[in-house]
């Protein structure tokens, strides 16, 4: 299992079925969205998208952590998709990453609850992309240690 989620050495050879790495493809690039959205909306989406109150004192500080977020948010999209279509056999530790991600995620909400006109949807997308991440991982794992062998998923490997 350990060479499913780090294999040696890292390219573009896939264990098991390419499923995983297509839907991984997929979230790398709403990943790469979203960021841009939070780095590049004039309220960082905190607003807009969020549903966050801005018309309180400190308003202006709340925007720039959602564009601070947005910015950290592209560098992780940028490697996810660097995965996806270079580093494919990288795909069950970034799944891993993700489940790690979203769990963050939803202990902070929990941790410092903040209040939102409306669900975001963020708060929506972990409670699809957990699920999806663990099954992603699963067959991942699972399927590339039953083989034994890899196939191509598109490249060089």
């Amino acid at each position: 299992m350990i060479s499913t989620l780090l294999p040696l050495p890292a390219g573009n050879t896939v264990r098991g079925p390419k499923l995983p790495v297509y839907v991984f493809a997929v979230i790398a690039v709403i990943s790469a969205v979203r960021s841009a959205i939070h780095l590049l909306a004039p309220d960082g989406g905190a607003q807009s998208i969020a549903g966050m109150d801005l018309s309180v004192p400190g308003a202006d500080g709340i925007v720039f952590a959602f564009a601070f977020w947005g910015s950290a948010q592209l560098v992780y999209a940028l490697i996810q998709l660097a995965v996806a279509f270079r580093y494919r056999s990288l795909v069950p530790a970034m799944y891993l990453l993700l489940i790690l991600e979203v769990l963050l995620r939803i202990l902070v909400g929990r941790m410092k609850p903040v209040h939102f006109s409306h669900t975001p949807p963020g708060a929506v997308a972990n409670w699809v992309v957990l699920p999806l991440a663990i099954l992603m991982l699963t067959i991942s794992v699972w399927q590339g240690n039953t083989r034994g062998g890899s196939s191509e998923a598109g490249g060089n490997s």
